[in-house]
């Protein structure tokens, strides 16, 4: 811990200790927002493994990809990511090689990524991979599992995937009920990595990260560039405060993050927006995000429940909405969203597009125009639309989300700043510059922040900004001309 404490310090940061929540990282110095607070490498990593999507295990990238000759399971990209996973893909490469069929079937990225672990811990052990004060196997260990809090279910899957760890390495001496203990510490502690327009590529363990606590409303945000885990500052943190990130999807209720949290990693959170529950302003804010909207035309009213249960009375002009009609209308937005999502991915887009429209027709009726359902469907008929190539109607469909993500997201939040680029870009296409530009550069003023300006997709928007500024400027002066 010693050694962890000096290497953190040189960043300005430090791990203490409180008795309500454990470890956190806590900042010895200030960081304004952009700052680089943390970056970390993962102790172990894999790519995402879809029937479609295969990934270089050692970036991550999906081109130019050559299977390992001898496991035929593993794919990179090139020599230089093969040769720097060699030491550890070489005693992977001979456990995988092993295995039959029905066992590869079963060799979900999890039992990877815990294959990977314990081998990894075996290469520092014998000083084949060499171990620093953030990069080594006791900072996995001081990770909490969350063991005696997982329901039965779940402990008799980890049994059954420590097993297959197990027959995949044949060691003699690994214990079964760590390997198990471990798959629970991954649950809580692993994260999804992700490309810089936040699509998910692979899971990495990165122990230096999972110090950090989670807040509703976080100081920092956690973005990658390739695999490296990079913590920024969003708001100003003074010396002496704790660092935050967020670990869930923030847009939604209280009762909606609380019931996430708890399930997935077992605390309640007391975040500045989370002690507001119960409260006026939150229950207004749930019941707008959440649930239904007011049947008068023009009214924009949140509703709540009656006191007999029989409906749901409007908070601004008083009308009542029958309890049942809700019901029926709830009832046949579920049925048709198994459809259309069936459809999708099926890969039957113009049908699922024309299923989800229908679905939206009823929401518009049924929730809230700020409402969280709205906005998924919006949002999948905006990818529809764009996997289409319909710009227009894919730019219409953008512009009615960043109102609602203006709303749910904080201002320095990456998904507000990438919706507003792919506002930009659409807009763009469509001829709009001066439009484009302004989508652009609210885009910039919000990813420069969370994501850098030095990335390969951060050099690409500013590139994009200019190209569109240079354009406007070209127009005008023909205008006057």
């Amino acid at each position: 811990m010693e050694v962890l404490q000096k290497a953190l310090s040189d960043r300005g940061l430090t791990v203490s200790t409180l008795t309500e929540k454990g470890r956190c990282l806590v900042s010895t110095r200030d960081f304004s927002p952009g700052d680089v607070i943390l970056s970390e490498e993962p102790y172990v990593s894999v790519p995402n493994k879809t029937s479609v999507d295969t990934r270089c295990d050692g970036c991550f990238t999906s081109s130019n990809l050559k299977k390992c000759s001898a496991c035929q399971i593993v794919w990179y990209c090139g020599s230089t990511c093969q040769k720097s996973d060699w030491k550890l893909h070489r005693l992977e490469c001979q456990a995988l090689s092993k295995l039959d069929k029905d066992r590869i079937k079963n060799l979900t990225p999890s039992v990877r990524l815990m294959v990977k672990l314990y081998l990894r811990r075996k290469l520092q052990c014998e000083k084949i991979i060499p171990t620093t004060a953030t990069d080594n196997y006791n900072l996995v260990e001081a990770l909490v599992s969350h063991m005696s809090e997982i329901d039965e279910k779940q402990l008799v899957l980890y049994a059954q995937m420590a097993n297959l760890v197990n027959l995949i390495l044949q060691w003699p001496e690994v214990n079964i009920k760590e390997i198990a203990e471990n798959f629970s510490k991954l649950a809580c502690n692993a994260h999804t990595v992700c490309d810089s327009e936040l699509r998910p590529l692979g899971t990495g363990l990165y122990p230096i990260v999972s110090i950090i606590n989670h807040s509703c409303f976080p100081n920092s945000v956690l973005v990658f560039e390739g695999k490296l885990a990079v913590i920024r500052a969003v708001q100003h943190i003074r010396k002496h405060t704790e660092v935050f990130i967020s670990y869930i999807e923030t847009a939604g209720s209280t009762m909606t993050r609380q019931k996430t949290l708890k399930e997935q990693y077992f605390f309640t959170c007391t975040c500045p927006r989370c002690i507001k529950m119960g409260q006026y302003d939150d229950i207004q804010e749930s019941a707008t995000l959440e649930g239904y909207r007011c049947k008068r035309d023009g009214c924009n009213g949140f509703l709540l429940r009656d006191s007999d249960d029989r409906g749901f009375i409007c908070q601004q002009c008083g009308l009542v909405r029958d309890k049942e009609e809700i019901k029926k209308i709830v009832s046949k937005v579920k049925s048709m969203s198994d459809k259309a999502s069936e459809l999708l991915s099926s890969g039957y887009n113009m049908e699922a597009g024309a299923m989800y429209k229908l679905i939206e027709k009823l929401q518009l009726k049924l929730c809230h125009p700020f409402s969280i359902n709205l906005m998924r469907t919006r949002e999948t008929l905006l990818k529809i639309l764009m996997d289409a190539q319909d710009w227009k109607e894919a730019g219409a469909y953008c512009r009615l989300t960043i109102p609602v993500y203006q709303r749910v997201y904080p201002g320095f939040h990456p998904l507000l700043g990438l919706q507003y680029y792919t506002c930009g870009k659409l807009e763009w296409l469509l001829g709009d510059t001066g439009d484009a530009i302004k989508s652009l550069t609210k885009a910039v003023d919000i990813l420069r922040i969370t994501h850098g300006t030095n990335t390969p997709f951060m050099k690409d928007l500013l590139s994009k900004l200019e190209e569109a500024c240079a354009e406007a400027s070209y127009k005008l002066s023909s205008k006057d001309g």
